[in-house]
């Protein structure tokens, strides 16, 4: 059965919902949330700060950027400021749809190496304004579960018109089988972000209609990463 493409508006709601969602995390906010939901061990690795460093998609083990590479980071949050990008000493191009995340990023980066960090743009992944081959990595970890896959038929359409022949696109998906899977979906939701636990063989076959070649694969704890390519 194909993929159901959201409406114009429906995807409005979609990335106003998860920007909003992140801009209260990157903000510090609190959420309030039921009971039940925050007796949930989940929430309380959450809350305690443990959670993202379990979950979160360690990219550069697929596909780590090498000296004076072109790299875009899409979903980038605060990438520059806490991944070794200086050691890559590769060029960093950031999109997110965070306000907060990309002001922190204008306000800081440039404070810690003005000639690697080339600036974020306040899009979201579909809507890829660079030049055609002008990019040697793509990057995209985080957040695909919150959008259908008749959604990232458009992701991927956009990352490969950017990508340099051959080049390797690096993004993880949401494992429905995890143990953490369900109940992490949960908390996304009451957090205000619903996420789509789509089976790991309907992104595959999402892939293969994309006419990408899957490269490299690695497991995590809630995400599995993918590297791909197209020729």
């Amino acid at each position: 059965m194909a993929a159901m493409v959201p409406t114009a508006d429906q995807l409005l709601s979609q990335l106003s919902a998860v920007a909003q969602r992140y801009n209260q995390e990157y903000r510090g906010e609190g959420t309030a949330l039921p009971p039940e939901v925050e007796s949930m061990a989940v929430f309380q690795e959450w809350r305690s700060g443990k959670l993202q460093g379990k979950i979160a998609s360690p990219f550069w083990e697929l596909g780590t950027p090498k000296k004076r590479e072109q790299c875009l980071d899409l979903g980038c949050g605060i990438s520059f400021l806490v991944y070794p990008w200086r050691e890559w000493d590769a060029f960093f191009y950031g999109q997110d749809i965070s306000a907060v995340a990309r002001d922190a990023l204008m306000s800081r980066a440039p404070q810690l190496n003005s000639k690697l960090f080339k600036g974020v743009r306040l899009k979201p992944a579909h809507e890829l304004e660079y030049e055609p081959h002008s990019f040697d990595r793509v990057f995209a970890t985080g957040f695909s579960c919150y959008y259908p896959l008749a959604y990232w038929e458009s992701v991927l359409s956009q990352v490969k018109k950017v990508l340099k022949p051959q080049s390797p696109f690096v993004f993880d998906i949401l494992n429905p089988e995890a143990e953490l899977s369900e109940n992490w979906a949960i908390l996304e939701t009451y957090l205000g972000a619903e996420v789509f636990l789509e089976p790991i063989d309907r992104w595959e076959a999402l892939l293969r209609s994309s006419g990408c070649k899957i490269i490299k694969q690695q497991p995590g704890t809630l995400f599995n990463l993918y590297q791909i390519s197209w020729h």
